[in-house]
């Protein structure tokens, strides 16, 4: 399983990122969580512009 840790929230949201890094993260956070659902608010055709929300109950694991 993946290792990630609640202090691992921060670098989610660091910007500028690449998009390998960001997916690395993300897919260990979803790893590292009881239950999670994903959310498409938007999603602009024209420009390609997307706004997802994910939303998860991390294991104790991931928060202590």
């Amino acid at each position: 399983m993946a290792h990630f840790k609640i202090q691992d929230i921060r670098t989610l949201e660091a910007s500028p990122t690449i998009p390998a890094n960001l997916s690395t993260k993300v897919g260990e956070m979803i790893l590292s969580s009881k239950n999670i659902t994903a959310k498409v608010e938007s999603v602009n055709a024209d420009t390609g512009e997307y706004r997802l929300v994910l939303q998860g109950t991390l294991t104790k694991e991931a928060i202590k």
